[in-house]
């Protein structure tokens, strides 16, 4: 049956009525969210509006999606799992934060080639000091709220971690080490006698490059993709957000909010944890 999720435990009676006027159903309490069970499909128009109307999340997941056998997370970086964009960061040492932090606004909703735009902030960093990316790890970088609770309830339920970026390799390796995820993909830049050349070595890890790490690692593990599910927040992040089970728009710009499965605005990243849902919660 098709399920709501509603990403809170504090439901007034006005908002139990608006909810259940909306979408008839039955409204059950799981702790520390609600889980609104319905015969009808729901239309996007009719949670978007509850969402203008109510001060917390509300999603109803795919019907396709697995959601009791969920058995893969993969999630980017800059913004969803961490608060910062690093590349803006490393800027800021170089005295061109506002300059390269409009580039990345711009790549992230979708109205420049993400290709593109890396090449050009990246060429801004030229000779920069290599030793400025590890203070910008551990005077900048901050995980977003909920993020180790997300991953250690992961784990608690045998479902693979991914990270994947548009960005560097220097911050997603400590990440992996860090949080003990299990696979990792980013980009890595080139360095000549400890400074930036102003380039990245390989391919670009973008949108489609995503999307596919995605499916290699579904393959890998030998699951379905509806089996999976996709965090991120920007326009690069679409192609993989489209291709999993559940495409999770964290905080994310509103191209993304548009087109993702589900949105998360007002909840902190542990919020994923209430997509799983196990068969007799059905």
């Amino acid at each position: 049956m098709p399920l709501t999720i509603i990403h809170t435990n504090a439901l007034t009676q006005a908002a139990q009525s608006t909810l259940l006027q909306a979408i008839p159903g039955e409204l059950r309490c799981q702790g520390n969210h609600y889980r609104l069970v319905h015969a009808a499909p729901v239309a996007k128009d009719t949670v978007s509006a509850l969402r203008q109307q109510l001060p917390f999340d509300i999603n109803t997941l795919p019907e396709s999606f697995a959601a009791d056998r969920v058995a893969l997370l993969i999630t980017d970086m800059d913004s969803t799992l961490i608060s910062i964009e690093c590349v803006d960061e490393i800027a800021d040492f170089f005295g061109i934060k506002d300059r390269v932090a409009k580039i990345t606004e711009s790549a992230m909703r979708g109205e420049i080639d993400f290709n593109t735009s890396l090449q050009q902030r990246v060429g801004l960093l030229k000779d920069l000091d290599y030793r400025v990316l590890e203070r910008v790890y551990n005077e900048r970088l901050q995980l977003n709220p909920g993020a180790e609770e997300l991953l250690a309830g992961l784990r608690a339920a045998g479902v693979k971690t991914a990270l994947v970026s548009g960005g560097f390799k220097y911050f997603t390796d400590r990440l992996k080490e860090r949080l003990k995820l299990d696979f990792t993909l980013s980009n890595i830049l080139d360095v000549n006698e400890g400074h930036l050349t102003g380039k990245v070595l390989g391919n670009i890890v973008n949108g489609a490059v995503k999307a596919d790490f995605l499916s290699e690692l579904a393959g890998k593990l030998k699951i379905d993709l509806n089996r999976t599910i996709a965090v991120g927040d920007g326009a690069n992040d679409l192609p993989m957000l489209g291709r999993a089970g559940l495409g999770v728009a964290y905080r994310a710009k509103p191209k993304v909010q548009q087109q993702a499965d589900v949105v998360l605005n007002h909840s902190s990243l542990d919020a994923i944890l209430h997509f799983l849902v196990p068969t007799a919660d059905t």
